[in-house]
């Protein structure tokens, strides 16, 4: 049933398209009907023929050609529609394995980074190419050839009980066996391909491990480990995936064997009813010719059922990470948010991880338009996860954020979320020109609005440095650049995008004292009349902020500037003591 209800829903998939799909359906009840009709044809022909001696010759030759121009008739008709289903299924099923991907790509971007976290992008890579690609072939071969076969099979067969019921059982006993023995087969190796399909999505996991951290690989001499790995994961998927081919390849030799002896049978009894006068020459004919076209298109069903059951464990993949709901619900009809002045509330948010221990607890704080709010604190106290529910990446479960006093639960993710720009501790540069990663938060900026966020962001001279400018491929995650030339496009980036919210994530912690000094100069430009949040761990970085956040647990365990804190004497002058004396070691050893 798991698999009847898997292939019903590759078929609803195609709903936008359900005109279009109801007209080859349609089709593909004529095509089976003209298709039953010639054995029919040609039995009647014999018949006329074998009745010749008794009747006037003009009388045969009428009856023959009429029934000759019949078949002609059916055999061409059947050619014309076969070419018009064959050209407009392939272009429907084109048209929606492009769509499957496209469908898949944009519910993966909206998961939440949890989901991310736990699924490695190789792998969903592989889901989303074979998943579109094997409902490809199932909506082509459904419309194409299964959906008549089906049609004889269920409606046509029975018919033939009124044309000789003692013939038409045998063919009736043949789909039976042939539909019993299909279903034993997928019973019995269900559960062996799905490991097989899993032994197929931890090969792309591990290549793609491999492949985006070849630096690592080739470093620390992984290589042969690393193909090893490899090799050990294709002799797992081996040894799932022979067993199963074994039955099915048992499943074919029964149908074929089966095919045979309904053929010899059907000779045999319509030569005895023959002799019985129960049955005409023309009608054992006929019945051959059923026979010939049912076993043709029952081994063409195996066929295919024996192709979807291998593909069935990577389009359900395709279905479960479609069916993974966002963390945040954006309803549509909800309002845009027109650019705010900048003014950031939260009150009494308290968030937990689905299943996980709280994170934040009760915190509530203001933060008014261009000010520059510092969050600092141990790892793990809240910070991050703080401005992630600013941005929605996932919603609080008590409390309520506000932008200049409206929820953002109450407006469109994307208008939200247009209005925040982020500067990462890892700058994620896309593998294009310099000039398209600019252009990423807002596409219609200009080349010379572009060119004016550079020069504010420290970065336009290294830029015209470069062979070919801004049109500079920056290559994958930017390899192709230093840290700080990352960092400082990816502040180009932010101050191109012109948020009046912006996050600043660990914005220099990766940078040397030189770099870090050119950096904190693009980031002032940036911050410039902006409400901005700084999650620092380097708390020399935040003494210019107008008010200190201090996490710990999940609270703001104190708040105000830097000088009210450390004068305070409570966690901040503890942690700020604690960096001081870090410093001064480090100094020390390096003297």
């Amino acid at each position: 049933m798991a698999f009847i209800r898997l292939y019903l829903r590759v078929l609803a998939e195609l709903g936008p398209e359900r005109r279009l799909a109801a007209l080859l359906a349609g089709a593909n009840v004529l095509l089976a009907f003209l298709t039953f009709l010639e054995p029919v044809l040609f039995g009647r022909v014999i018949d006329t023929l074998a009745g010749s001696a008794t009747r006037p010759a003009a009388e045969v030759w009428s009856v023959t050609l009429t029934l000759l121009g019949l078949w002609a008739a059916v055999g061409l008709g059947g050619i014309v529609a076969n070419i018009l289903v064959a050209l407009q299924s392939d272009r429907l099923a084109h048209r929606n394995r492009l769509g499957a991907m496209a469908r898949f790509f944009r519910h993966v971007l909206t998961l939440p980074l949890s989901f991310h976290g736990d699924t490695h992008s190789g792998r969903l890579l592989k889901i989303m190419l074979s998943g579109a690609d094997n409902m490809f072939w199932v909506w082509l071969g459904f419309f194409r050839d299964h959906l008549s076969t089906v049609v004889i099979a269920l409606v046509l067969l029975p018919l033939t009980l009124l044309m000789n019921w003692r013939l038409s059982l045998l063919l009736i006993v043949l789909a039976i066996l042939f539909a019993v023995a299909s279903a034993l087969v997928i019973r019995r190796t269900q559960e062996a391909q799905r490991t097989v399909e899993g032994h197929h999505a931890a090969l792309a996991a591990t290549a793609g491990d491999a492949l985006s951290n070849v630096m690592v690989v080739q470093s620390f001499v992984r290589l042969g480990a690393e193909s090893r790995i490899f090799q050990e994961t294709i002799s797992r998927l081996l040894a799932a995936q022979f067993p199963v081919l074994t039955w099915w390849a048992l499943l074919t030799v029964l149908t074929r064997t089966a095919s045979t002896l309904t053929v010899i049978s059907i000779f045999v009894l319509g030569t005895a009813l023959h002799l019985r006068g129960q049955a005409s020459v023309g009608e054992i004919v006929t019945f051959m010719g059923f026979a010939t076209l049912l076993i043709g298109r029952l081994e063409q069903a195996m066929g295919f059922v024996s192709t979807m059951f291998m593909q069935a464990p990577g389009v359900a993949q395709y279905f479960e990470v479609i069916d993974t709901p966002s963390s945040v619900a954006d309803p549509t009809g909800l309002p845009v948010l027109p650019r705010p002045a900048g003014e950031v509330t939260f009150e009494d948010v308290s968030f937990a991880y689905p299943g996980g221990p709280p994170i934040l607890s009760e915190v509530t704080f203001s933060a008014a338009p261009g000010q520059t709010i510092a969050l600092v604190g141990q790892t793990g106290a809240g910070k991050s996860t703080t401005m992630s529910l600013l941005q929605r990446l996932w919603d609080p479960q008590t409390g309520s954020i506000m932008i200049d006093g409206t929820d953002v639960r109450a407006i469109s993710l994307e208008s939200l979320r247009s209005h925040i720009g982020v500067v990462f501790q890892e700058s994620m540069l896309f593998n294009r020109s310099i000039r398209e990663n600019l252009r990423i938060g807002r596409a219609e900026a200009t080349d010379a609005e572009i060119e004016d966020a550079c020069r504010l962001a420290q970065a336009h001279d290294f830029i015209i440095r470069q062979k070919q400018g801004y049109d500079t491929l920056v290559g994958e995650r930017g390899a192709s650049l230093s840290g700080g030339q990352r960092q400082r496009l990816a502040i180009a980036r932010a101050l191109v995008k012109n948020p009046p919210i912006l996050i600043l994530d660990e914005a220099t912690s990766a940078l040397d004292a030189a770099t870090e000094a050119k950096v904190q100069q693009a980031l002032k430009a940036l911050m410039a009349g902006r409400t901005t949040f700084v999650i620092a761990h380097r708390l020399s970085t935040v003494r210019e902020a107008d008010m200190i956040l201090v996490f710990a647990e999940g609270r703001i365990a104190e708040r105000g500037t830097f000088d009210q804190l450390v004068a305070k004497g409570g966690v901040f002058a503890g942690l700020v003591a604690t960096q001081l004396s870090n410093g001064a070691q480090r100094a020390a050893a390096e003297h």
